[in-house]
């Protein structure tokens, strides 16, 4: 979530970062880790079988295949590049699972990309850089929420919580914080919810440096004071469920909100690999891949009842 010059950014990270967060990386993530492996892993690979499953049966006479792989970590882009040409392939359409555009996230997944394919011929290739307002999307998050209407009518406050990044980047003109901000509005649009029954924050703050602000956590601490103390979040920004929302919203945020005098706490759930999501999934693909095709005709409308 850093964008520093390398001269700048290797000290602090090899002088302070990596000797200080590992060990406590390490402990969070042993409250989350599965069996066989991580949350973020499991369930990224999953949506994308859905996705495949569904492109099988729909487009049979199409020779589509569908991989996951991590801008950090494994399977590498790198590798899966290579498994894919392995398997045939020559166009690519790469979809960073990031709804909300971040050169520090979004941009990085570019240049992983661009870096895969270094050394070789660049191979024919569409890249999604948002959708932080399809209309897909807005309606899976805003089914999510749905089935806590109750709780909204009854005035639990709606609180939208996406990862930071430093001001100095906003600054500079990435239009992350501005996504954000529309994204929660449009949820919250559909959901008829008022302006005083919701609010945006940022979390996963590190470092000494500004980030966008208000922070979730202070946040969370000040809700019980001005008469919230009934709250529901959703963290919009990922995709899946990892580290930063199983262990450091639904325990780290929710035990500062609960200490401050708030009274119940919910989280709702990331789309993960849901119907939904995978609506969205096939939405952009279809979007992108046949595009041509599907201008002048009405688009096969998905059967997810098949998964």
């Amino acid at each position: 979530m850093v964008n520093l010059p390398r001269s700048i950014w290797l000290p602090i990270l090899h002088g302070v970062i990596l000797k200080t967060r590992p060990k406590k990386l390490t402990h969070n993530y042993s409250m989350i880790w599965g069996t066989h492996d991580g949350p973020i892993r499991n369930i990224t690979a999953a949506l994308t079988r859905r996705v495949a499953k569904y492109f099988e049966r729909q487009y049979p006479e199409r020779d589509l295949h569908f991989y996951s792989a991590m801008t950090y970590g494994n399977p590498a882009l790198k590798s899966i590049l290579n498994q894919a040409q392995d398997d045939g392939c020559s166009e690519f359409l790469v979809i960073p699972l990031y709804p909300q555009y971040a050169g520090a996230t979004t941009g990085a997944v570019f240049d992983k990309w661009v870096a895969a394919t270094n050394n070789q011929i660049i191979p024919n290739f569409r890249f999604i850089s948002e959708y932080y307002a399809h209309p897909k999307y807005i309606h899976a998050l805003t089914k999510s929420v749905e089935k806590y209407n109750q709780k909204l009518i009854a005035g639990t406050h709606l609180l939208f919580s996406f990862h930071g990044i430093p001001m100095s980047q906003s600054d500079a003109g990435d239009p992350y914080a501005s996504q954000c901000q529309e994204t929660a509005r449009r949820v919250a649009h559909a959901l008829g919810l008022t302006k005083d029954q919701w609010s945006v924050a940022f979390q996963s703050k590190f470092g000494p440096a500004a980030w966008l602000t208000p922070a979730t956590i202070d946040q969370m601490r000040a809700f019980p004071a001005t008469g919230k103390k009934d709250l529901l979040v959703i963290c919009p920004g990922f995709s899946v469920d990892c580290l930063e929302t199983i262990e450091e919203i639904k325990v780290e945020n929710q035990d500062a909100f609960l200490a401050a005098g708030g009274e119940t706490f919910q989280y709702v759930k990331a789309l993960n690999a849901t119907q939904d999501h995978v609506a969205l999934m096939v939405a952009l693909v279809e979007e992108h891949l046949f595009e041509r095709e599907l201008r002048g005709r009405t688009p096969r409308r998905p059967d997810l009842n098949q998964f």
